[in-house]
């Protein structure tokens, strides 16, 4: 069998496979996992994993852009905290996350990488995981909530 797609436990796209033909019949052809491994399929596949590289280096490159850009990008989050700078609550990956989107920037929570939540006010450098390969830093200005006057 041709794998079509990469499957756990079986192998990666364009491998060639030996597997029951029960599982071969009952799972990887009807999903659309494998082929018969002929010349032809075999092309196919192989055009196939060249278009999906090309649209994963093009997706790194404007992951690299967004690295490049939060690197020189401050957000700022208000807080409600006491005269000593302690917060009454606590900023999270999602706090820091909703920031950045309301700047510009999709960065999701999953991305955000906090040691724990930010519980003082003051500026924090927040590393952002934002591919595999790809790591960002980007600085989080917590500030007093303007006092409404």
């Amino acid at each position: 069998m041709l794998l079509a797609e990469n499957v756990p436990a079986v192998g990666q796209q364009g491998d060639i496979v030996r597997v029951k033909p029960g599982f071969a019949r009952n799972y990887l052809l009807p999903q659309g996992l494998a082929t018969v491994a002929t010349d032809e399929n075999k092309q196919m596949v192989e055009k196939h994993r060249e278009r999906q590289a090309a649209v994963a280096r093009e997706k790194l490159k404007g992951v690299q852009k967004l690295a490049r850009d939060l690197a020189n990008y401050s957000a700022t989050i208000e807080a409600n905290a006491n005269d000593e700078g302690h917060l009454y609550g606590s900023i999270l990956a999602a706090d820091i996350s909703k920031a950045l989107k309301a700047g510009g920037y999709e960065v999701t929570p999953e991305q955000v990488r906090l040691e724990g939540p930010l519980k003082e006010l003051g500026m924090y450098t927040i590393k952002l995981q934002l591919h595999q390969e790809i790591e960002s830093d980007v600085k989080v200005w917590v500030v007093p909530v303007a006092n409404q006057g």
